[in-house]
């Protein structure tokens, strides 16, 4: 009798995944929508005081280490009450053990988060939006990655279509209209800047386009994506680098 062997995912599939996974978290965890709440605004934070490239690194590491340690209890807690009918104290402990593992690294967060922002907030005079108009990346970084948080966080919220295949708003067409936002804004005085920005508006079309053609996304789903990357990318630098 032979067995047939079940098909490897492709690439695609394997970050559908992992992207339905971290949905499916937000969707139905308290504390990481609060988790992705709170990031948002420290990033918007760390715009707002002018952090150093490597503090940014440093607050992008911690936020990322909060949001795994809160996944990872998930899945344990999951497995548990799947592998478990009726009470069991060892079950209990897993869980207050990835529970305490949440807890510290949220408790590292705050103090990695205190030890950047404190000095800053003492010296408002400190001019740090004036220092950040000469970092247009960390501007770009950011937009980027709120836009992917709002992309996510709003797929959670409607339920609709899967991470990279579906659903409002499109990602792709999001992070691409944002991509054209900032590289308008960075070449803003340069003499190639309309050629450059013509061309990477294109880009974005056809990425859009592509995605309407492939069946993936609706019309309104790749507008709505691509209104979300220029407008979150927009407003960041009109605020910070304008």
């Amino acid at each position: 009798m032979s067995v047939q062997r079940r098909r490897a995912p492709t690439l695609l599939e394997s970050f559908n995944y992992a992207f339905e996974g971290i949905i499916h978290v937000l969707r139905t965890q308290r504390n990481m929508r609060i988790h992705f709440m709170i990031a948002a605004g420290v990033l918007i934070a760390a715009l707002i005081v002018g952090v150093s490239r490597l503090e940014l690194v440093i607050l992008l590491m911690a936020i990322s280490f909060v949001l795994i340690a809160e996944m990872i209890n998930s899945a344990l807690e999951a497995g548990i009450d799947v592998a478990t009918t009726s009470f069991d104290p060892l079950a209990k402990l897993a869980k207050d053990i990835a529970a305490g593992a949440v807890l510290i690294a949220t408790i590292n967060a705050v103090a990695v988060g205190y030890l950047i922002f404190v000095d800053r907030i003492k010296d408002p005079s400190s001019r740090a939006i004036d220092r950040l108009r000469d970092a247009p990346t960390e501007i770009t970084l950011v937009a980027l990655v709120l836009t992917v948080i709002i992309v996510i966080g709003a797929k959670a919220y409607t339920g609709r279509g899967r991470p990279l295949r579906g659903g409002l708003p499109s990602g792709h067409a999001a992070i691409a209209f944002a991509g054209w936002m900032a590289a308008t804004y960075i070449l803003g005085d340069s003499t190639h800047w309309f050629l450059v920005s013509t061309l990477t508006f294109i880009m974005a079309l056809l990425v859009a386009q592509t995605r309407i053609e492939a069946g993936i996304h609706s019309f309104v789903e790749v507008v709505s994506g691509g209104v979300l990357g220029a407008l979150v990318t927009l407003v960041l630098f009109q605020l910070f680098w304008s």
